[in-house]
């Protein structure tokens, strides 16, 4: 899973632009690999000396700045880079919560937020395995419509317990 750190507002691309404006590569490098850091170092401080000659230079060498940090962020992650994605990529409620919770460094209602999406999603899907768990016998199509809606309910669980202990 990425979380949309190839976004114009991810969180790779704003350390980006305050490593620019600091003129301080340390806001980024966390962000990178250690074996791909000499890369970035080369493209920041090229960066750095063209957004000296104008302003139309200092956009477009800002932007390679970022594709740059995004695309050796994610190989560092073994994720393939597909180009940037535009501003309010991540305007997901639960991305936007998460950066609350940490900016305010309280969870109570990021946690609220998942536990009642969860609890409603599984909710939702047992309750349309139960719809269907009582189809006639010799109707096929209803019984191939059960078992696909009762092979999808397992199946959601246990990604989801997969996901929780992958972490």
């Amino acid at each position: 899973m990425t979380l949309h750190c190839d976004s114009m507002d991810g969180l790779v691309v704003k350390a980006a632009e305050e490593a620019l404006e600091m003129e301080n590569i340390n806001y980024i490098l966390p962000f990178i690999r250690e074996k791909h850091g000499d890369e970035l170092k080369d493209v920041f401080e090229r960066t750095i000396r063209v957004r000296e000659l104008s302003g139309d230079a200092a956009e477009l060498a800002d932007y390679w700045f970022f594709e740059t940090a995004v695309r050796l962020h994610l190989k560092g992650r073994g994720i393939p880079y597909t180009g940037l994605k535009p501003a309010q990529f991540n305007e997901r409620p639960v991305v936007k919560m998460a950066g609350q919770a940490v900016r305010t460094e309280n969870m109570n209602d990021l946690m609220n937020f998942i536990m009642s999406s969860i609890k409603e999603d599984v909710w939702s899907r047992f309750e349309d395995v139960i719809s269907k768990k009582d189809y006639e016998i010799n109707d096929v199509d209803d019984a191939r419509d059960y078992v696909d809606s009762l092979l999808n309910f397992y199946s959601y669980l246990q990604q989801l317990i997969d996901f929780m202990e992958e972490g």
